[in-house]
């Protein structure tokens, strides 16, 4: 069973995240409080899975993830799809790719994490979600699978610089 591990929020540019123990998603925008959401754009909130977190010895948080789940497995997951996670649904809209602030982390982290930081979605419909929240995984309206669009986003880096 998928379920929601930890819920972060970001108050202040190149802090540290603020834990929260329910956030409410805010329909077009992400997360209410998140300095990271913005209406209409695909990067209102991400996603992180535990599992991959604990390959890289990270902690929960560090990689500036929104919503930290465990028992989901990444590589499956498809643009266009919806996540029901307790009151909320979230489409997924592109993988995150690493940016130079993980290797404020740790040196190196930023290569380490490439085609493995998450995906970023966009609140399309509003609700609260907790922590222990199951999540459901709809069918993607569009969409191919996951390694093709990591690979892709991947070619598209490689080629734009």
């Amino acid at each position: 069973m998928a379920e929601i591990q930890n819920i972060f929020l970001c108050l202040v540019h190149r802090f540290p995240m603020k834990e929260v123990d329910v956030a409410e998603a805010i329909e077009n925008k992400g997360l209410q409080g998140c300095i990271h959401g913005r209406p209409g754009t695909k990067r209102q909130v991400l996603l992180m899975d535990m599992e991959t977190l604990d390959r890289f010895g990270l902690a929960p948080g560090v990689t500036k993830e929104n919503l930290t789940m465990r028992g989901l497995d990444f590589t499956k997951l498809e643009i266009g799809q919806d996540l029901r996670i307790g009151e909320a649904t979230l489409r997924i809209t592109l993988p995150c790719g690493p940016c130079p602030r993980m290797d404020e982390i740790r040196m190196g982290l930023q290569e380490e994490l490439r085609g493995q930081r998450g995906w970023l979605c966009r609140v399309v419909v509003a609700g609260k979600i907790r922590k222990g929240d199951r999540i459901e995984v709809m069918e993607a309206a569009v969409g191919t699978t996951a390694e093709t669009q990591l690979t892709a986003s991947l070619k598209d880096k490689e080629n734009n610089g």
